[in-house]
């Protein structure tokens, strides 16, 4: 009992994050953390089901990260202590894990990784029936409160099953394309030395991809950079490698493989607003006339490219446990976050990496043009600033200044605070975990009047 006590005091409440558990390996999270994490979240989802532990079955996954096997183990340990029946699927990417839980119809999952952050860290994204992920909010502060009540000795009776669901999953996401019209494209493809060799790997292979690759194999020691494509320093080879290849395009993946980032042909990153503009453009010609979701940040080059193809589209919180319900009640075909997740109505209103690769090599093929002439008209209209953050000691009060300054604006409280005018735009939020506020604006008049703007609601958020 020693050690159970022990884990329990110093499993900090910080770990338990807004959209996963995540934390330093050794210090916030070690092997009794993860056991006690696995038999607390065996718990939860026998709640969410409404019968007893011994009749749930969970599915696990882990990614390639070096503490993730010991980890993974005590997860299992913990899930199988409580009587639930495991399907282990050993070394995946995350969405991988959501493929299992949703085409075996299994009660939840979880996965060992904590995604695009730096080598010390481990974590676990936890989903409940339907790969829905638990939040903050659902879920993951009731596993926090279970663990600081104390769990008394598990019942046992459990067992493992080991699963390969590569095959079956590769197959799954091909169905979104028709392979037969893709280009034998030049590529360059870097995986963060994460899960995306092994995963997108073989499908780009069958596709007679011409393919550059570079930290293709899975290494938790991440030799080349870390596995976060949405820093610049992270994506600077990629980028280089694009042009010093004469490639078409470069796509990038995180560490678990679950967002990808793509490069065009000149060497500019494409930011994730015109990327969600050009997958709902895609999505839209595969079935016309469905729904789209996007996120309160995104350009306008969203909203007005469903809008000409005459389908339906609906402004949706930021975070993926939002998406992915409001994409079930809404049966939306898809919807964007321009941070880079990419969620699929016929994926289980799942986040993938592989199929936005998969639609804009196919997009790239059919129209027979350069992905930076298919950028042209987002790029030449809507002049967006990306995301700024700014520290603040009173997020609160600082968007109820905002409020007041743009009173005439057209505004929205779905998250944080939206401020519309005709020509331009802003939403400024919150971050879930440190004293900050976001800002996102984008001038429909030109890059000098986006950054004359941007200057001034800065300047007001920093006051």
């Amino acid at each position: 009992m020693g050690s159970m006590a022990r884990a329990m005091t110093a499993l900090s409440a910080d770990i338990f994050k807004a959209y996963d558990i995540r934390g330093l390996y050794g210090s916030d999270i070690d092997e009794d953390a993860a056991e006690l994490i696995g038999r607390a979240f065996a718990r939860v989802i026998a709640d969410l089901e409404g019968k007893p532990t011994q009749e749930l079955r969970l599915g696990l996954g882990r990614d390639m990260r070096l503490t993730a096997p010991d980890l993974a183990a005590h997860y299992r340990d913990g899930m199988v202590g409580e009587g639930a029946s495991v399907l282990d699927a050993g070394q995946v990417g995350t969405e991988m894990l959501y493929y299992l839980v949703g085409s075996r119809q299994l009660d939840g999952g979880l996965m060992c990784t904590a995604s695009h952050n730096p080598k010390p860290y481990t974590g676990a994204k936890l989903v409940k029936r339907g790969a829905i992920a638990l939040s903050g909010d659902a879920g993951i502060q009731d596993v926090r409160r279970l663990i600081e009540a104390g769990l008394n000795d598990p019942p046992g009776g459990g067992h493992v099953e080991e699963v390969d669901v590569y095959e079956e999953f590769q197959r799954a996401v091909l169905q979104f394309v028709d392979p037969a019209v893709v280009k034998p494209l030049r590529v360059v493809v870097d995986g963060g030395s994460g899960m995306a060799g092994p995963m997108v790997g073989p499908l780009l292979r069958e596709l007679g991809l011409d393919l550059v690759e570079t930290s293709w194999t899975p290494d938790g020691d991440f030799p080349d950079h870390e596995p976060n494509p949405l820093l610049p320093e992270n994506r600077d080879l990629i980028m280089r490698r694009v042009v010093a290849e004469g490639a078409d395009l470069g796509i990038a993946w995180d560490g678990d493989a679950d967002r990808c980032f793509f490069i065009d042909d000149g060497g500019s990153f494409v930011d994730g607003d015109f990327l969600t503009a050009l997958l709902a453009d895609s999505m839209l010609r595969k079935e016309p006339g469905g729904t789209i979701l996007y996120d309160v940040r995104a350009s306008r080059a969203v909203p007005d490219t469903v809008e000409r193809a005459g389908a339906t589209v609906l402004i949706n919180r930021v975070g993926h446990a939002y998406f992915k319900t409001r994409m079930r009640d809404e049966h939306a075909v898809f919807g964007g976050e321009v941070s880079g997740h990419y969620y699929f109505r016929d994926f289980y209103c799942a986040d993938s990496g592989t199929i936005p690769a998969l639609l804009i090599l196919e997009l790239v093929s059919v129209e027979g043009k350069p992905l930076s002439e298919l950028l042209d008209p987002l790029r030449s209209r809507y002049f967006i600033s990306g995301e700024i953050n700014s520290e603040v000691s009173d997020p609160a009060a600082k968007i109820e200044e905002i409020a007041a300054q743009y009173a005439d604006a057209r505004q929205s409280r779905l998250d944080g605070i939206s401020i519309d005018y005709d020509d331009w735009h802003f939403n400024v939020r919150s971050s879930n975990t440190e004293p900050l506020l976001r800002l996102c604006l984008e001038s429909l008049v030109s890059r000098e009047d986006m950054e004359r703007r941007r200057d001034e609601v800065l300047a007001l958020i920093r006051a």
